[in-house]
């Protein structure tokens, strides 16, 4: 049975950082793309960034300049690094994966159980 478990939100001041992570463990074949999504509250689930297998990278136009994402193969870990945070980027962050499992061959779409991040003086 394959899991996301994220770590690294909390509250922060507006123009510092967070670093998120999120881990894959169970019986993997291959972890496609990894990415982080975000819901505000009253909000629609959205897109920060995203990486591919080959190191392609997405980030949303709200983040772009202050996010970096990035992965490590080896640990089958993603990670987002936030600076320059501001009170809009206040919501539960969500790491998701597309990953083939051992049990079932099939690409499925994974998702973690969201990491609240708070930005407020």
């Amino acid at each position: 049975q394959v899991q996301l478990v994220e770590s690294g939100g909390g509250l922060v001041q507006p123009g510092g950082s967070l670093r998120l992570s999120c881990a894959a463990s169970g019986r993997i074949v291959s972890i496609y793309v990894m990415g982080w999504y975000r819901q505000a509250p009253g909000k629609q689930r959205e897109l920060v960034a995203k990486v591919t297998s080959g190191g392609n990278t997405n980030y949303a136009d709200s983040v772009k300049g202050r996010f970096t994402i990035s992965r490590d193969n080896a640990k089958n870990t993603v990670y987002l690094q936030m600076n320059m945070l501001e009170p809009e980027d206040t919501a539960v962050y969500y790491c998701n994966m597309g990953i083939t499992a051992m049990s079932t061959y099939r690409y499925d779409n994974y998702w973690g159980q969201g990491t609240q991040v708070t930005v407020s003086s």
